[in-house]
């Protein structure tokens, strides 16, 4: 079974080494892990929802791996969230957002929350230097 996002993050904070931490990223690499390292650390990717860590959502408590949606099939809306991503009105895209957050297990909408705030290294010891040498074909900036 595919780990949830929040894990992944949780077992390269966990590595001992940079080594180790970009082994763990490399064998788990997915459209959305490399997202939410964009997400958090390209600064030309500007949040265009409330910044905060206390957005107004319910947390969804399920277990994981239970009624939940996962953050790897929800990845693909993230765009509406950023400059430039789509025409929505604010009040759709906080909704959505909302939405977003409550459908996923806490700790992955826990996840988004600190992309979104340029934070997530904060929670997770997984630094840019690291995303860099695992995934070198992002390429950074100019995408506002």
């Amino acid at each position: 079974m595919k780990l949830l996002l929040s894990e992944v993050l949780q077992k390269a904070h966990n590595a001992k080494t940079k080594a180790e931490k970009i082994n763990i990223l490399r064998k788990n690499k997915s459209d959305a892990l490399v997202s939410v390292f964009i997400i958090n650390f390209d600064e030309s990717v500007v949040p265009v929802v409330p910044l905060g860590e206390d957005v107004p959502y319910r947390k969804n408590e399920a277990p994981a791996g239970t009624e939940h949606s996962k953050l790897e099939h929800e990845a693909r809306i993230l765009f509406h969230f950023f400059k430039g991503g789509s025409k929505l009105t604010p009040i759709k895209r906080e909704t959505m957002f909302i939405q977003l957050l409550e459908g996923l297990h806490q700790d992955e909408a826990e996840v988004v929350i600190k992309a979104v705030n340029k934070n997530l290294h904060k929670r997770y010891k997984v630094t840019q230097a690291c995303v860099k040498e695992a995934f070198p074909e992002i390429v950074w900036g100019g995408r506002s």
